[in-house]
């Protein structure tokens, strides 16, 4: 899989300029680190390619033994008849929630995954899915501990699950840094690399 990024431009509707005549290659499997002061346009970047954002210039995604895909302006414009989007996880910065919410990880994720209402009880199918997906950022203990009473970097893992699910061909994380103490900061970057090279995915992240 590679996103190739070509001569992209974006602008806010104010009139100031996000991004300009922005060229980048992400090959799988990579782990691609995105640098810059707070408004320099690293979360518009990424809502391109995720085509939540118009811009100028070329998105191309070309999947492996696969045809090349291009986005343009936001919209889908395959290169070929049977060219198809690839599956984009995200990972958006600390998102915002009542802290005292007895909401469970199992009902929160099952919420999000299967749409299951938070309000039931949780089938045995989908718990054994979300503890599943737990499994693959080494977070099976947070099954049922409450959202509100999680750290940073449990936060951070339990969002990486989801965003696991289905597994993606890109994964992007906007800040996964921000809120996570120096310990949970190098154990969430060795299972980035762990999960980069499990999977052989694109990972994408900024700081």
């Amino acid at each position: 899989m590679q996103i190739q990024i070509q001569d992209l431009s974006m602008t806010y509707p104010s009139g100031k300029q996000a991004l300009q005549r922005l060229d980048l290659d992400l090959t799988s499997p990579s782990l691609v680190g995105l640098l810059g002061p707070n408004g320099a346009g690293k979360s518009s970047l990424f809502r391109s390619i995720l085509g939540q954002m118009p811009y100028s210039g070329t998105i191309t995604f070309s999947p492996a033994g696969g045809p090349a895909v291009r986005l343009s302006d936001g919209a889908n414009a395959p290169l070929a008849a049977r060219g198809t989007r690839p599956l984009i996880g995200y990972v958006p910065q600390s998102p915002s929630f009542d802290r005292g919410d007895p909401v469970s990880v199992l009902d929160f994720f099952a919420a999000a995954v299967t749409r299951w209402p938070v309000c039931l009880p949780v089938p045995r199918r989908h718990r054994e899915l979300v503890a599943r997906c737990l499994a693959r950022v080494h977070g099976e203990d947070l099954l049922d501990k409450p959202m509100g009473g999680l750290s940073g970097g449990q936060l951070q893992r339990v969002l990486l699950a989801m965003a696991l699910e289905p597994l993606p061909h890109i994964l992007i994380l906007d800040e996964p840094l921000s809120g996570v103490d120096i310990e949970g900061e190098h154990q969430l970057l060795e299972m980035l690399d762990e999960i980069r090279t499990s999977y052989d995915l694109s990972i994408f992240l900024s700081t």
